[in-house]
């Protein structure tokens, strides 16, 4: 407010009302404060007197503690003492015992023991070293520590190294043995198919008993636990788990390994691929076991995807190589050995949870390859048996013999033993060819067996088709069409074909059975194999075939007809001369047929020949070698189909013609010669123009034919003539007929 002097006066008035207050306070307490003063003054007297009295107590207690001192000085000198020598001990036991681990440390080294070595060393660094109260013992302990690790990991190393060169020397003998097992159990599953076979067949042929085997196994046989050490790597890796250097050596031993499967990939250029084969693949096997194993003991030294990238390298390597050997190999056998090898060792590896899928897929990639080279061998098998055989009858001395021509391929027509010696209706090509047949099966079925196809019957099927029609059958059709081939010879060739043929539903049951198929599938008819139609279709050829070759020779024979007189002045006495040599021929070929061939082939070469005859006959009428022939020549050809026509109802009787379903008489072959002769000879030749003459008597006869050979019919002379007078209008009739068929046609 601007007025301090105001304020001065109030707390000056103020402090007097407070003085006053407090004065009027000590008047009202003076004589409480009196009495405090007195009593202070009795106190401090008191206080006097205690002190005199405690001074007293003190310098009494000083003299009676002076010898206590002096014990007391005495006792905590002793504690000292105490203290150290305590202290001296516990640092002795201390060194002591770092000493003992040191000594018991060193001789788990010397022994090799360098898991519990590690330990101890790890329990003297984290328990002892910051304790050992020596500073030189500790800095030669720490100092020695780095060192025995080192030492311990190049131990180990050295010993994983010394592994590495080990397993891999074994690993060829690890991957023999497991296939072996592999090889062992295959057998054993065939023998067990085999079986199954024999007691299908059992059935299928009416048997009633059937016996049941309970399939045991010896695990001596198969053991499936190969013995190898793995107790280097298990202890490198537990070391260096233990030294903290455990990545370090998973990628040491992965790379190692890495180096020695390529190693082992490297195929050897100083011997054959079929000769080191073996030992290639088996080498392979073994490390891929020995990997499985680790993967499987060995915690995580080696991942899976590792395992799996070390056999997509193997996979691709082996594929190149077998791809390549293939293609060089020219031996079906050759690829059947290594294909046989790498299926095994598929098998066994398949065991190991490998995957084997690629390999088997190149092997099947190849079977056209291998089939075409086991074609080739089998045609050249043929081929050399066909051209060793001497196309007779196959005779059959011995019951051995019968049993390995006839009844391995179920070439008997009847189940009863025949009485020896027993003539085969087939000569030695026939079980020949069945035993390469056979023999084609089983190799083709050995190398498709075990593929990556489960079911491979169908193609077991197609390629013995190609092997029966590509090869067999065309085998068979280059050698009947050889045109110096003897008839006999083409005979039984074409006897040999209906064998083969027939033999087509065995080698079909056959390779069902190798191939695990039910036979009752394969009997159906549509399962049948395609070389049964071809083999059939062929025997057709065969047998046109060998009627050319009969034919070419009766044209030889009537090649003689040359010799005829065709204006004999009297009439012939005998047959000509073509005629006996023709019936001498059949007389001699038709009874070998009979024995060969089947009754239908039989009709067809008989009456083809026949056939043959005729209208050589009427060819020979046509032939410019005939000018003119007149009624006595008319009269030999007559007599001489007068024989051969009682020759051909004897052959239709004596062979078994007759009773062939659907056959005609053999003289109907020669309806076309008779019908001639028999014209030339009437004494109305005009009534040929008669349509229903024609029709019933004249009906194989062409008119072109009948005015060309019309027109060389001479009458005999006048002198011969007027003697005969059954026949004055025949040179009218004859001529009539010439001018009728020249102005019709």
């Amino acid at each position: 407010m601007g007025k301090p002097e105001l304020l001065l006066h109030q707390l000056r008035n103020f402090v007097k009302l407070k003085e006053t207050e407090i004065e009027d306070l000590c008047k009202v307490h003076y004589e409480e404060f009196i009495h405090a003063v007195d009593e202070l003054r009795g106190v401090l007297v008191d206080a006097h007197d205690l002190k005199n009295g405690l001074a007293s107590d003190n310098a009494e207690l000083q003299h009676a503690g002076n010898a206590l001192l002096g014990k007391l000085d005495e006792l905590i000198e002793s504690h000292s003492t105490k203290k150290n020598i305590t202290e001296a001990l516990d640092s002795l036991k201390i060194c002591s015992d770092v000493m003992n681990l040191c000594v018991r440390a060193n001789e788990h080294i010397n022994n090799n023991m360098y898991y519990p070595a590690l330990k101890l060393i790890d329990s003297i660094e984290r328990d002892y070293l910051t304790k050992i109260p020596a500073h030189d013992l500790r800095h030669i302990i720490e100092r020695q520590i780095p060192i025995i690790r080192v030492h311990i990991e190049k131990s180990v190393n050295n010993e994983f190294s010394d592994w590495l060169v080990q397993v891999r020397s074994i690993a060829r003998e690890i991957g023999q043995q497991s296939v072996w097992q592999a090889s062992s159990a295959r057998k054993r599953e065939m023998e067990l198919r085999s079986r199954q076979r024999e007691a299908e067949e059992l059935s299928r042929y009416g048997g009633k008993e059937c016996l049941y085997i309970l399939e045991t196994e010896d695990p001596d046989e198969d053991d499936s636990i190969l013995k190898f050490d793995l107790t280097p790597v298990y202890r490198a890796y537990h070391i260096h788990a233990c030294l903290g250097l455990q990545d370090q050596f998973q990628d040491y031993y992965y790379k190692n390994r890495q180096l020695q499967l390529n190693s082992d990939l490297q195929v050897s250029s100083s011997q054959s691929f079929l000769e080191q084969h073996q030992t290639y693949f088996a080498q392979i096997a073994g490390f891929f076991i020995v990997e499985d194993r680790i993967l499987r003991t060995a915690g995580d030294l080696i991942t899976n995807s590792q395992v799996e990238i070390l056999w997509e390298i193997a996979v691709s390597k082996m594929i190149s190589l077998v791809e390549d050997q293939f293609s060089r190999m020219q031996t079906a056998n050759h690829l059947l050995i290594v294909k046989d090898y790498v299926s095994l060792l598929c098998a066994t590896l398949r065991r190991y949870g490998y995957q084997v899928g690629p390999l088997l897929d190149i092997l099947d990639k190849n079977r056209d390859k291998y089939h075409e080279l086991l074609l080739t061998d089998c045609k050249r098998s043929i081929n050399e048996s066909l051209a060793n055989d001497s196309y007779e009858k196959m005779i059959i001395r011995k019951e051995y013999e019968y049993r390995s021509n006839i009844l391995a391929f179920h070439l008997q027509t009847t189940d009863i033993l025949p009485a020896f010696p027993f003539i085969a209706p087939f000569s030695a090509t026939v079980p020949d060819c069945c035993r390469i047949v056979k023999t084609f099966i089983e190799d083709s079925v050995s190398f498709l067996a075990y593929g990556s196809r489960m079911d491979f019957y169908d193609v077991v099927k197609k390629y013995l088709d190609k092997l029966l029609i590509n090869v067999l059958n065309e085998a068979l059709l280059k050698l009947i069409q050889n045109t110096t081939l003897a008839v006999s010879h083409a005979m039984q060739i074409a006897a040999n074909m209906t064998v083969l043929e027939q033999s087509c539903d065995f080698f079909a049951r056959y390779a069902a059975q190798l191939c695990g198929i039910p036979v009752r599938l394969v009997d159906r008819p549509h399962a049948s194999l395609a070389a049964k139609s071809v083999l059939l279709k062929s025997q057709g050829a065969a047998h046109e075939q060998m009627l050319v070759l009969v034919k070419t020779k009766v044209d030889e024979f009537m090649q003689l007809t040359i010799n005829i007189n065709w204006t004999p002045e009297d009439p012939p006495y005998s047959t000509n001369e073509y005629l006996n040599e023709v019936i001498i021929y059949l007389e001699t070929i038709i009874p070998l047929a009979q024995q060969i061939l089947p009754l239908d082939a039989l009709d067809s070469v008989v009456s083809g020949v026949l056939l043959h005859i005729s209208e050589e006959l009427i060819a020979t009428f046509l032939s410019e070698d005939v000018q003119r022939f007149n009624i006595h020549a008319i009269m030999g050809i007559d007599a001489d189909l007068k024989v051969l026509e009682s020759h051909a109802d004897q052959w239709f009787q004596v062979t078994g013609l007759h009773e062939l379903h659907g056959a005609t008489n053999l003289r109907e072959c020669l309806l076309e010669a008779r019908q001639l002769i028999n014209l030339l000879l009437t004494n109305q030749p005009e009534n040929f123009l008669n349509p229903v003459i024609r029709l019933k008597s004249y009906s194989a006869l062409d008119s072109r034919k009948v005015l060309i050979i019309a027109e060389k019919y001479k009458d005999l002379p006048e002198k011969l003539f007027s003697r005969n007078p059954k026949n004055p209008s025949k040179k009218k009739s004859m001529d009539l007929l010439v001018r009728r068929l020249r102005d019709g046609l």
